[in-house]
């Protein structure tokens, strides 16, 4: 374990994220659509997002049991910074969604750590979430374009990104009801 998170505060985390996502989604269609539509393509974005990627990629790196690998720690801590800057300086198309899709990989570790083992049924709803994290994390790595697509289609009409948003918000709920009463 390298997290240390309980499900309970996996479960208020994905939850709470969820609700953050679709409740502006839901009461401000029009600005989170621009928002959307703008972020794919946002260098600021993208910049802010490969930070964080890059600061939590290092702190797992330097904290993490490698096994038989741990050999590859000095190599890769000393890399992983120049990987950092090259990609800033040469990944221009859409930096910010393969940044998002990095996090996205990497937040689904702690939340499956978090349900790993556990003998409640309702677990599985940050296990879905967490694979779903994974899911199109790793799409939105490889390609990129795929999310603009995705948000050009859930925006094409504002009840579609309403309905996209009240599912959003409805597992959020789900999940954070199942923190508060069952984890």
């Amino acid at each position: 374990m390298i997290y240390h998170l309980s499900l309970q505060a996996a479960g208020f985390i994905a939850g709470l994220f969820l609700l953050l996502v679709s409740v502006p989604g839901l009461l401000k269609p029009d600005l989170s659509r621009r928002f959307a539509q703008a972020l794919p393509r946002s260098r600021a974005a993208g910049f802010g997002l490969l930070t964080v990627d890059f600061f939590w990629s290092l702190w797992l790196l330097a904290t993490m049991e490698m096994g038989e690998f741990s050999t590859f720690r000095r190599p890769l801590l000393i890399f992983l910074p120049f990987g950092f800057f090259l990609v800033l300086i040469f990944v221009d198309e859409f930096l910010a969604v393969r940044a998002l899709g990095i996090f996205f990989l990497l937040a689904a570790e702690p939340l499956l750590d978090a349900a790993f083992f556990r003998s409640e049924t309702s677990r599985l709803l940050v296990t879905v979430f967490a694979y779903l994290l994974i899911v199109v994390g790793l799409f939105w790595v490889t390609m990129p374009y795929l999310l603009r697509d995705q948000i050009n289609w859930s925006a094409r009409t504002t009840a579609r990104w309403r309905l996209t948003h009240g599912f959003a918000l409805l597992y959020g709920a789900a999940i954070l009801a199942c923190a508060v009463t069952r984890y």
